[in-house]
Protein backbone atom coordinates (compact mmCIF):
# COMPACT_ATOMS: atom_id res chain seq x y z
CA UNK A 1 0.00 0.00 0.00
CA UNK A 2 3.13 2.09 -0.28
CA UNK A 3 2.26 3.87 -3.54
CA UNK A 4 -1.27 4.57 -2.09
CA UNK A 5 0.09 6.39 1.07
CA UNK A 6 2.78 8.01 -1.27
CA UNK A 7 -0.12 9.56 -3.30
CA UNK A 8 -1.92 10.47 -0.46
CA UNK A 9 0.62 12.64 0.49
CA UNK A 10 1.11 13.80 -3.33
CA UNK A 11 -2.33 15.32 -3.41
CA UNK A 12 -2.55 16.33 0.59
CA UNK A 13 -5.92 14.52 1.07
CA UNK A 14 -5.08 14.21 4.89
CA UNK A 15 -7.43 16.75 6.87
CA UNK A 16 -9.85 17.31 3.74
CA UNK A 17 -13.98 17.42 3.89
CA UNK A 18 -15.47 15.22 1.70
CA UNK A 19 -18.65 17.06 0.48
CA UNK A 20 -18.85 17.41 -3.23
CA UNK A 21 -16.90 15.65 -6.23
CA UNK A 22 -16.49 19.30 -7.28
CA UNK A 23 -14.24 19.64 -4.81
CA UNK A 24 -11.46 17.50 -6.02
CA UNK A 25 -9.68 17.12 -9.17
CA UNK A 26 -10.48 14.42 -11.85
CA UNK A 27 -6.53 12.65 -10.90
CA UNK A 28 -7.54 12.69 -7.29
CA UNK A 29 -11.26 11.07 -7.56
CA UNK A 30 -9.26 8.45 -9.95
CA UNK A 31 -6.60 7.78 -6.77
CA UNK A 32 -9.78 7.76 -4.59
CA UNK A 33 -11.23 4.43 -7.26
CA UNK A 34 -7.49 3.09 -7.62
CA UNK A 35 -7.43 3.22 -3.67
CA UNK A 36 -11.07 1.77 -3.10
CA UNK A 37 -10.44 -1.24 -6.05
CA UNK A 38 -7.13 -2.11 -3.86
CA UNK A 39 -8.97 -2.25 -0.43
CA UNK A 40 -11.86 -4.45 -1.69
CA UNK A 41 -8.95 -6.70 -3.55
CA UNK A 42 -6.86 -6.95 0.25
CA UNK A 43 -10.77 -7.65 1.93
CA UNK A 44 -11.97 -10.18 -0.48
CA UNK A 45 -8.00 -12.04 0.13
CA UNK A 46 -8.88 -11.71 3.83
CA UNK A 47 -5.90 -9.08 4.19
CA UNK A 48 -5.86 -7.15 7.74
CA UNK A 49 -5.10 -3.42 6.65
CA UNK A 50 -6.20 -0.95 9.26
CA UNK A 51 -5.32 2.78 8.57
CA UNK A 52 -7.32 4.26 11.23
CA UNK A 53 -6.81 1.91 14.46
CA UNK A 54 -7.71 4.26 17.37
CA UNK A 55 -10.08 6.62 14.96
CA UNK A 56 -13.62 7.16 15.72
CA UNK A 57 -15.43 8.27 13.20
CA UNK A 58 -18.74 10.07 14.36
CA UNK A 59 -21.97 9.17 11.98
CA UNK A 60 -25.06 11.35 11.97
CA UNK A 61 -28.14 10.55 10.75
CA UNK A 62 -30.83 12.82 9.96
CA UNK A 63 -32.63 10.57 7.13
CA UNK A 64 -32.91 6.78 7.64
CA UNK A 65 -30.22 4.53 5.92
CA UNK A 66 -29.85 1.15 4.93
CA UNK A 67 -26.57 0.74 2.60
CA UNK A 68 -25.03 4.17 4.34
CA UNK A 69 -25.05 3.24 7.38
CA UNK A 70 -23.99 -0.38 7.12
CA UNK A 71 -20.97 0.54 4.51
CA UNK A 72 -19.76 3.38 7.10
CA UNK A 73 -19.87 0.92 9.59
CA UNK A 74 -18.21 -2.16 8.42
CA UNK A 75 -16.06 -0.23 6.95
CA UNK A 76 -14.64 1.40 9.89
CA UNK A 77 -14.38 -1.87 11.65
CA UNK A 78 -13.07 -2.89 8.68
CA UNK A 79 -10.15 0.19 8.45
CA UNK A 80 -9.28 -0.40 12.39
CA UNK A 81 -11.60 2.40 13.51
CA UNK A 82 -14.99 2.76 15.66
CA UNK A 83 -17.92 4.00 14.26
CA UNK A 84 -20.37 5.81 16.50
CA UNK A 85 -24.09 5.83 15.11
CA UNK A 86 -26.04 9.14 15.71
CA UNK A 87 -29.66 9.82 14.85
CA UNK A 88 -31.44 13.66 15.71
CA UNK A 89 -32.85 12.36 18.50
CA UNK A 90 -29.71 11.33 20.17
CA UNK A 91 -28.33 14.51 19.90
CA UNK A 92 -29.04 17.86 20.86
CA UNK A 93 -29.61 19.32 17.37
CA UNK A 94 -32.32 17.43 17.59
CA UNK A 95 -33.84 20.20 20.38
CA UNK A 96 -31.75 23.55 18.79
CA UNK A 97 -28.57 23.00 19.85
CA UNK A 98 -26.93 25.15 16.72
CA UNK A 99 -24.85 23.15 14.16
CA UNK A 100 -21.82 25.24 15.16
CA UNK A 101 -21.73 24.07 18.27
CA UNK A 102 -22.66 20.22 17.67
CA UNK A 103 -19.51 20.80 15.11
CA UNK A 104 -17.10 22.04 17.66
CA UNK A 105 -17.99 19.83 20.16
CA UNK A 106 -17.97 16.71 17.94
CA UNK A 107 -14.64 17.40 16.80
CA UNK A 108 -13.26 17.22 20.31
CA UNK A 109 -14.32 13.64 20.55
CA UNK A 110 -14.01 11.96 17.46
CA UNK A 111 -11.76 12.07 14.10
CA UNK A 112 -13.91 12.74 12.00
CA UNK A 113 -17.89 13.13 10.77
CA UNK A 114 -20.15 12.02 8.39
CA UNK A 115 -23.67 13.69 7.66
CA UNK A 116 -26.93 12.05 6.08
CA UNK A 117 -29.41 14.89 6.62
CA UNK A 118 -31.83 17.16 4.19
CA UNK A 119 -30.29 20.42 3.76
CA UNK A 120 -26.95 20.83 2.30
CA UNK A 121 -26.22 23.93 4.45
CA UNK A 122 -26.26 21.09 7.12
CA UNK A 123 -23.44 19.45 5.88
CA UNK A 124 -21.54 22.81 5.17
CA UNK A 125 -22.36 24.32 8.26
CA UNK A 126 -20.84 21.35 9.51
CA UNK A 127 -17.59 21.24 7.70
CA UNK A 128 -17.28 25.36 8.41
CA UNK A 129 -17.09 24.63 12.07
CA UNK A 130 -15.78 21.16 12.68
CA UNK A 131 -11.85 20.68 12.99
CA UNK A 132 -11.89 17.28 11.65
CA UNK A 133 -13.13 15.69 7.96
CA UNK A 134 -16.60 15.58 7.08
CA UNK A 135 -17.85 13.19 5.02
CA UNK A 136 -21.40 13.67 2.69
CA UNK A 137 -23.24 10.65 3.29
CA UNK A 138 -26.09 12.43 1.38
CA UNK A 139 -28.12 15.98 1.19
CA UNK A 140 -30.87 17.00 -0.92
CA UNK A 141 -28.60 18.92 -3.34
CA UNK A 142 -25.44 15.89 -3.89
CA UNK A 143 -24.79 12.15 -3.09
CA UNK A 144 -21.11 11.77 -4.07
CA UNK A 145 -20.15 8.53 -1.97
CA UNK A 146 -22.81 6.77 -3.97
CA UNK A 147 -21.67 8.37 -7.28
CA UNK A 148 -17.69 6.95 -6.33
CA UNK A 149 -19.66 3.62 -5.91
CA UNK A 150 -20.93 3.82 -9.22
CA UNK A 151 -17.97 5.01 -11.01
CA UNK A 152 -16.13 2.04 -9.23
CA UNK A 153 -18.16 -0.61 -10.68
CA UNK A 154 -18.42 1.27 -14.10
CA UNK A 155 -14.44 1.19 -13.90
CA UNK A 156 -14.56 -2.62 -12.82
CA UNK A 157 -16.22 -3.86 -15.51
CA UNK A 158 -15.73 -1.88 -18.43
CA UNK A 159 -12.11 -1.40 -17.77
CA UNK A 160 -12.43 2.37 -18.04
CA UNK A 161 -14.29 5.36 -17.85
CA UNK A 162 -13.35 7.99 -20.53
CA UNK A 163 -15.29 8.27 -23.82
CA UNK A 164 -18.42 6.00 -21.77
CA UNK A 165 -21.62 7.21 -21.48
CA UNK A 166 -24.14 7.64 -18.60
CA UNK A 167 -27.40 7.84 -19.65
CA UNK A 168 -29.89 9.15 -16.37
CA UNK A 169 -33.71 8.67 -16.84
CA UNK A 170 -35.56 10.24 -13.97
CA UNK A 171 -35.53 13.46 -11.44
CA UNK A 172 -32.69 15.42 -11.85
CA UNK A 173 -31.93 15.51 -8.20
CA UNK A 174 -29.12 14.78 -5.84
CA UNK A 175 -28.19 11.80 -7.43
CA UNK A 176 -28.17 13.38 -11.00
CA UNK A 177 -26.05 16.07 -9.88
CA UNK A 178 -23.34 14.08 -8.53
CA UNK A 179 -23.14 11.26 -11.32
CA UNK A 180 -23.21 14.17 -13.82
CA UNK A 181 -19.90 16.19 -12.14
CA UNK A 182 -18.47 12.75 -11.50
CA UNK A 183 -19.12 11.80 -14.90
CA UNK A 184 -17.19 15.51 -16.68
CA UNK A 185 -14.76 14.99 -13.95
CA UNK A 186 -13.65 11.22 -15.16
CA UNK A 187 -14.30 12.80 -18.84
CA UNK A 188 -17.52 11.14 -19.63
CA UNK A 189 -20.63 11.58 -21.77
CA UNK A 190 -23.54 12.59 -19.41
CA UNK A 191 -26.85 12.37 -20.48
CA UNK A 192 -30.84 13.41 -18.00
CA UNK A 193 -33.89 13.00 -19.64
CA UNK A 194 -36.51 14.61 -17.35
CA UNK A 195 -39.61 16.02 -17.97
CA UNK A 196 -39.86 19.95 -17.56
CA UNK A 197 -39.89 21.36 -13.56
CA UNK A 198 -37.54 18.51 -12.93
CA UNK A 199 -34.49 18.70 -14.41
CA UNK A 200 -31.02 19.41 -12.80
CA UNK A 201 -30.04 22.79 -11.28
CA UNK A 202 -28.97 24.77 -14.08
CA UNK A 203 -26.12 26.01 -12.04
CA UNK A 204 -24.62 22.88 -11.24
CA UNK A 205 -25.22 22.02 -15.24
CA UNK A 206 -23.33 24.56 -16.54
CA UNK A 207 -20.06 24.04 -14.61
CA UNK A 208 -20.58 20.52 -15.08
CA UNK A 209 -20.51 21.41 -18.85
CA UNK A 210 -17.66 23.84 -17.92
CA UNK A 211 -15.43 20.81 -15.88
CA UNK A 212 -16.59 18.29 -18.88
CA UNK A 213 -15.36 20.65 -21.61
CA UNK A 214 -11.49 20.31 -20.14
CA UNK A 215 -11.72 16.69 -19.49
CA UNK A 216 -13.22 15.34 -23.33
CA UNK A 217 -16.65 14.59 -22.08
CA UNK A 218 -20.11 16.41 -22.61
CA UNK A 219 -23.45 16.97 -21.03
CA UNK A 220 -26.80 16.96 -22.10
CA UNK A 221 -29.98 18.17 -20.82
CA UNK A 222 -32.98 17.01 -22.49
CA UNK A 223 -36.48 15.94 -22.09
CA UNK A 224 -36.28 12.95 -24.82
CA UNK A 225 -35.39 10.09 -23.42
CA UNK A 226 -34.40 8.35 -26.28
CA UNK A 227 -32.01 10.92 -27.22
CA UNK A 228 -30.63 10.64 -23.73
CA UNK A 229 -30.38 6.51 -23.67
CA UNK A 230 -29.13 6.36 -27.17
CA UNK A 231 -25.70 4.39 -27.53
CA UNK A 232 -25.12 4.43 -23.98
CA UNK A 233 -22.69 2.32 -21.55
CA UNK A 234 -24.42 2.79 -18.66
CA UNK A 235 -28.51 3.39 -17.61
CA UNK A 236 -29.18 4.62 -14.32
CA UNK A 237 -32.22 5.75 -12.66
CA UNK A 238 -33.69 6.87 -8.92
CA UNK A 239 -36.87 6.92 -7.47
CA UNK A 240 -39.22 9.27 -8.45
CA UNK A 241 -39.80 10.38 -5.41
CA UNK A 242 -37.00 10.68 -2.86
CA UNK A 243 -36.95 11.03 0.98
CA UNK A 244 -38.35 14.15 2.01
CA UNK A 245 -40.82 14.68 -1.45
CA UNK A 246 -43.10 11.82 -0.42
CA UNK A 247 -45.83 14.03 -0.47
CA UNK A 248 -45.16 14.52 -4.44
CA UNK A 249 -45.76 11.16 -4.91
CA UNK A 250 -48.86 11.02 -6.83
CA UNK A 251 -48.03 14.16 -9.06
CA UNK A 252 -44.64 12.87 -9.76
CA UNK A 253 -46.23 9.53 -11.18
CA UNK A 254 -48.01 11.75 -12.95
CA UNK A 255 -45.23 13.78 -14.41
CA UNK A 256 -42.66 10.61 -14.63
CA UNK A 257 -45.10 7.98 -16.11
CA UNK A 258 -43.11 7.87 -19.45
CA UNK A 259 -40.10 8.00 -17.84
CA UNK A 260 -40.11 4.48 -17.12
CA UNK A 261 -36.57 2.22 -17.71
CA UNK A 262 -38.03 -0.62 -19.16
CA UNK A 263 -37.16 -3.67 -21.94
CA UNK A 264 -38.08 -1.26 -24.74
CA UNK A 265 -36.52 1.65 -23.74
CA UNK A 266 -32.50 0.28 -23.38
CA UNK A 267 -33.27 -1.40 -26.92
CA UNK A 268 -31.58 2.49 -27.84
CA UNK A 269 -28.36 1.76 -24.96
CA UNK A 270 -25.34 -0.45 -26.23
CA UNK A 271 -26.18 -4.30 -26.23
CA UNK A 272 -23.87 -4.68 -23.46
CA UNK A 273 -25.00 -1.41 -21.41
CA UNK A 274 -25.10 -1.80 -17.71
CA UNK A 275 -27.95 -1.19 -15.43
CA UNK A 276 -27.20 0.62 -11.84
CA UNK A 277 -29.74 2.22 -9.72
CA UNK A 278 -28.61 3.71 -5.86
CA UNK A 279 -31.45 1.82 -4.29
CA UNK A 280 -33.88 1.20 -2.58
CA UNK A 281 -35.76 0.93 -5.85
CA UNK A 282 -39.81 0.78 -6.83
CA UNK A 283 -40.29 -2.02 -9.34
CA UNK A 284 -43.02 -1.14 -11.71
CA UNK A 285 -42.21 2.49 -11.44
CA UNK A 286 -39.12 4.00 -12.15
CA UNK A 287 -37.39 0.67 -13.71
CA UNK A 288 -39.37 -2.51 -14.70
CA UNK A 289 -38.35 -5.79 -13.35
CA UNK A 290 -37.16 -7.45 -16.35
CA UNK A 291 -34.01 -4.44 -16.12
CA UNK A 292 -33.71 -4.02 -12.85
CA UNK A 293 -33.73 -8.16 -12.01
CA UNK A 294 -31.97 -8.86 -15.75
CA UNK A 295 -28.46 -9.63 -17.06
CA UNK A 296 -27.39 -6.30 -17.45
CA UNK A 297 -28.36 -5.23 -14.05
CA UNK A 298 -25.17 -4.39 -11.64
CA UNK A 299 -27.11 -3.20 -8.95
CA UNK A 300 -25.84 -5.71 -5.96
CA UNK A 301 -22.20 -5.02 -7.31
CA UNK A 302 -22.91 -1.06 -6.94
CA UNK A 303 -24.30 -1.59 -3.65
CA UNK A 304 -21.06 -3.52 -2.45
CA UNK A 305 -18.73 -1.04 -3.53
CA UNK A 306 -20.36 1.78 -1.05
CA UNK A 307 -18.06 0.01 1.50
CA UNK A 308 -14.97 -0.19 -0.24
CA UNK A 309 -15.56 3.41 -2.64
CA UNK A 310 -16.02 4.79 1.62
CA UNK A 311 -12.85 2.88 2.78
CA UNK A 312 -11.06 4.28 0.28
CA UNK A 313 -12.25 7.98 1.09
CA UNK A 314 -12.14 7.54 5.01
CA UNK A 315 -8.10 6.42 4.58
CA UNK A 316 -7.61 9.17 3.04
CA UNK A 317 -8.73 11.89 4.73
CA UNK A 318 -8.94 10.81 7.81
Amino acid sequence: MTQFVEQNDKFQLKGRDFLDLEDFTSEELQYLLDYAIELKRKQKAGEVYQPLKGKTLGMIFEKSSTRTRVSFEVGMYQLGGHPLFLSRNDLQIGRGEPISDTAQVLSRYVDGIMIRTFAHTTLTDLAKYASVPVINALTDWSHPCQAMADYQTVLEHKGKLAGLKTAFIGDGNNMAHSLMMGAAKFGMHFAIAAPEGYLPDAEMTARSMTVAAATGGSVLVTGDIREAIADADIVYTDVWASMGFEEEQKIREKAFAEYQVNEELVKYAKPDYMFLHCLPAHRGEEVSAGVIDGPNSLIFDEAENRLHAQKAIMAAIM
